[in-house]
């Protein structure tokens, strides 16, 4: 089967989060499974670019509106990633270093799918399956159905579209629809909600199918979905939950390059306690107390801005026999506030702003918590990480949390499960966490527990392809 993954991002060539690590690792496990997988993504200028080499695959030109442009299509020369990855160039939209935060994001992402729809209209074999992730290609179902350019050669082919978060939708003014190629004017109510054109309501009207990142987060969007739940209910019959996996070969403690010492379950204690040492020594923390760390995107989807007032009073409240560390970047109040904590909290606390993949996986194979309060977790693939590096993960019951997570009062239980996105229910599980890191053998049996979870990619890449075969 020939599948065409079309996306924003692709672990390691650019990502922002975990979708970026879903397609950088499905196709592969996909190819494994005897099929031919391919990934296609804007080419931004980034050190994956740079450090590469490529070959022009194709050149072409459309137009976005009133504007003319063209484009090329690159292809990463040696598939190092285990599948055909290929960019789309476009001057003046698509040629900048980040993905996201650009006035003009509309139309970069637009064009985006305009180039890579008329970029397959020439292929001589089409694929079999085209498989759009989140809003940034939620239109290409629509072009390649309804669009005069398209339809005679792509209106055949099925179209899958994942959900990886539907926070973000792609809205757009209806007075922008000539962005879009010439199509059937009675079609006009595919690419609309509520007076705007809406990239991820197109997509799921539009496409044959439509999954999300875990079945909690499917019957969630159902109640609570940015003003599209009368939209999943209606397409529900065409809806369903695939939880993502994880990467095992990249996420392996066992052969992880960016950990100082590796470890296995046979030795999980002894490797993760040299592993908090590097971590303590680095910022400043007392190794002999439980380590819960953070790691993520500092916005309200994570809840991290209950971060600062929930470290500081649970220090105050286990009598500061606790350590915390945080790793990332958001809201400029958020970090200020952070940031601040560290001259209160000597010791006990530490906070690194940015990102940095080498000392996340340092941060998971050391730490002894994990904390994600999210309000917001379509999968999560953090807890997973953790549990696959024998850290405990202190999760809010949402979302592919719920999916993954058994809090340790349940029969088999490794984690800890909490509620609310408050400040009451972080505390009471910290002092659980505290509670437990006393009992050691309970410790080293729910480490023992998590590490043996199958999270790998294998499982879900077979069911993505049960989907497209019953297409």
């Amino acid at each position: 089967m020939e599948i065409l993954h079309i996306s924003a991002e692709c672990y390691p060539v650019a990502k922002a989060g975990g979708l970026g690590d879903v397609v950088g690792a499905l196709p592969k496990y996909q190819n494994k499974l005897g099929h031919t997988a391919r990934v296609v993504m804007p080419m931004y200028r980034t050190k994956f670019l740079n450090e590469n080499e490529w070959d022009v695959d194709f050149k072409g030109h459309h137009h976005l509106g009133h504007r003319h442009f063209d484009y090329t299509i690159i292809k990463e020369r040696t598939n190092k990633l285990g599948f055909d990855l290929y960019l789309v160039d476009i001057y003046g939209l698509l040629d900048r270093e980040r993905i996201y935060g650009y006035d003009d994001d509309n139309e970069r992402f637009i064009a985006f799918q305009i180039a890579v729809v008329d970029w397959l209209n020439h292929w001589a074999y089409k694929p079999d399956i085209v498989h759009c992730h989140d809003h940034q290609a939620g239109l290409v179902p629509f072009m390649m159905k309804y669009c005069y350019d398209f339809l005679y050669s792509l209106g055949s082919v099925k179209t899958i579209l994942t959900i990886h978060n539907a926070e973000y939708q792609g809205w757009l003014g209806m007075d922008k629809k000539y962005y879009i190629p010439s199509f059937d004017s009675w079609k006009h109510g595919m690419l609309e909600w509520k007076n705007n054109i809406n990239a991820l309501a197109s997509g799921i009207k539009c496409s044959d199918k439509v999954t999300t990142v875990s079945p909690s987060y499917l019957e969630e969007l159902r109640h609570s979905a940015r003003g599209l739940e009368n939209l999943f209910e209606y397409e529900r019959g065409k809806c369903l939950g695939i939880l993502n996996g994880i990467d095992t070969d990249v996420w392996n403690p066992a052969t992880d390059t960016y950990i100082t010492q590796n470890f296995s379950l046979e030795d999980v204690a002894r490797g993760k306690e040299e592993n908090k040492q590097i971590l303590c020594d680095q910022f400043n923390l007392d190794v002999t107390k439980p380590l819960i760390v953070f790691i993520g995107r500092l916005v309200g989807e994570k809840a991290a801005d209950v971060l600062p007032d929930s470290i500081l009073a649970s220090i105050y409240s286990t009598q500061k026999n606790v350590c915390f560390l945080i790793l990332g970047s958001g809201e400029g109040d958020v970090e200020w506030r952070l940031n601040n904590l560290v001259a209160e909290f000597p010791g006990n606390y530490n906070v690194m702003i940015g990102y940095n993949e080498k000392l996340s996986h340092q941060m998971y194979a050391g730490a002894d918590f994990l904390l994600m309060p999210s309000r917001v977790e379509p999968c999560g693939l953090n807890q997973m990480y953790a549990m696959r590096y024998g850290t405990v993960p202190m999760v809010r019951s949402t979302g592919g949390l719920r999916d993954t997570v058994i809090d340790m009062g349940d029969e088999g239980g490794y984690g800890i499960r909490f509620i609310h996105a408050s400040v009451g229910d972080i505390i009471h599980s910290v002092n659980r966490a505290v509670d437990v890191f006393k009992e050691r053998d309970k410790l080293d049996l729910m480490r023992s527990r998590m590490m043996q979870v199958d999270n790998s990619w294998d499982s879900s890449a077979k069911h993505y392809l049960e989907v497209y075969q019953s297409l």
